[in-house]
This record gives structure tokens, C-alpha cells and sequence, in this order.
């Protein structure tokens, strides 16, 4: 797992979307479309298995949802509790490994989701399969599982690739963020780096290491999702800013 990454990254995550708080809002009116189409409008519990600062659990409790989240990085779930308060929500925080839910959940829940690539963290088939199996028995009867993930076979992968992810002016110039991808065979490393430009001949640069990714398929995590126990498992490549993985309790 890759929790002193998000740990270091939790201060600067924001800078990560063009408007964060808008992102939250957005992702979890998709999320809530997901949750009522697939798995019903009886739904109105929800774990967050890996909450992150909160992006998609705050957006589910502004909706209504009774939401638990938890996530590996300490500091991440640490704000993610100061942005709950401020925003004036009641949300159940927990440190856990998505691998070991038991203290966190000991009741099931209607949905159970896990967003923004956070299962490829797991670097092996059988880590997310465990995984998987701590998902299911976490959702009831009737509910069900949403991830949203990276379409790793639908990328050219391998060697060194950098990534732009977004340029934000400031009040004394601008802010660019981009990550590194360095490969190893499956696998890469993540870093990400905050480069701030105030018109200067030098730039003042925060550079955020650890991050380490499985790039598996879309098929083969369908494949656990079902071998952990989930039924009518299914793909969904346009509801979300990443494809969405759904598998139902029944």
C-alpha cells in the first residue's frame, strides 16, 4: 500500500481537481445515480473503504447517505474529518487497511465502494481478492459494491511517462501539478510534484514519492469481484470520471 504517499499528499490534494469542493458535489450525484439505478432506492448506508480526504463520502453524506469511512493513510482520513465538521456532517472515520475491515464495519452495509483508483494500490491478485472478500462481507443482502478505477489495458504502459494533471493561478503566479510514472514490468511508481512559479528565474517545488500502482486489467478485477462472491458484476465506461466496477449482493 502506498499510505505515507496520501499521508505527505493529504495538505495538497485539493490542487489535484480545478475546484475540489465541486468534485465532491459532482462524484457523488454520479455515484448516487450509480447507487439508485443499480442497486436501488432502498440504499442509505455506505462504506467508504477508501475514503482518501473525503472526497466522495462527504458528497454521499450531503446527499443523505449514513456513511463509515475509512482509509490506510492516517493523516488523509485526519482531514478528511476536518472537512466532515466544517461542512457540518456526522460521518463515522476510521484508520483500516481495506484489507482488514473488521473493526471498522461489524455490520453490513447497503453499498460499499472504493473510488479513484484505489484498489491497483494492492499490488497483487491476491491482496485485492482479500480485499474483495472484506467488501462482500460488509454489504447486506440486496446491496452491492462500486469501484472506479484506471482502464489499464485501454493505456500504452511501460517506461517512463509524465502526466499533466492541472496548472492553477495564484495570487503571485501559478502552480502546476504533474505526476511521474516509472514502470516495472506490471507495476509503477508514482511521484507527484507541486512546482510553484512566481515569475522568478527559480521555482520552489514539492516532490511527493511512494506512490506504487498494480496496473491491472478491468477483466481480471471482474474476475475477483466474482470469485470474492459478488453476482451480475458489470462495467460501466461513461457514469463516472473513471470506468465503474459494480458487483451485487443478492
Amino acid at each position: 500500500m502506498s499510505e505515507h504517499f496520501y499521508d505527505e499528499l493529504a495538505p495538497y490534494y485539493q490542487y489535484l481537481y480545478p475546484d475540489w469542493e465541486a468534485s465532491c458535489a459532482q462524484q457523488a450525484a454520479a455515484l448516487d445515480g450509480i447507487i439508485r439505478d443499480y442497486i436501488g432506492p432502498h440504499a442509505q448506508t455506505v462504506l467508504d473503504a477508501a475514503c482518501g480526504i473525503g472526497t466522495q463520502c462527504i458528497g454521499l453524506a450531503q446527499r443523505g447517505y449514513t456513511v463509515t469511512a475509512s482509509d490506510i493513510a492516517a493523516v488523509a482520513v485526519d482531514r478528511a474529518r476536518t472537512e466532515a465538521l466544517q461542512c457540518g456532517l456526522s460521518i463515522t472515520f476510521h484508520t483500516a487497511d481495506m484489507r482488514a475491515l473488521d473493526a471498522v464495519a461489524p455490520y453490513p452495509f447497503d453499498v460499499v465502494i472504493a473510488c479513484d483508483n484505489a484498489i491497483p494500490h494492492l499490488l497483487s491478485d491476491t491482496d485485492i481478492l482479500l480485499a474483495f472478500e472484506q467488501f462482500y462481507q460488509r454489504t447486506a443482502p440486496g446491496g452491492g459494491c462500486i469501484l472506479s478505477v484506471r482502464d489499464y489495458a485501454s493505456m500504452a504502459l511501460g517506461g517512463i511517462q509524465t502526466y499533466h494533471r492541472l496548472t492553477h493561478r495564484t495570487s503571485t503566479g501559478y502552480l502546476v501539478v504533474f505526476d511521474v510514472w516509472v514502470f516495472d514490468g506490471p507495476f509503477y511508481d508514482m511521484t507527484t510534484y507541486l512546482v510553484e512559479d512566481q515569475g522568478g528565474p527559480t521555482a520552489q517545488a514539492r516532490v511527493i514519492r511512494g506512490g506504487r500502482y498494480y496496473g491491472i486489467s478491468i477483466a481480471a478485477l471482474e474476475r475477483l469481484l466474482r470469485q470474492a462472491g459478488f453476482r451480475d458484476v458489470t462495467t460501466l465506461q461513461d457514469r463516472f470520471f473513471q470506468p465503474i466496477l459494480i458487483g451485487l449482493k443478492t
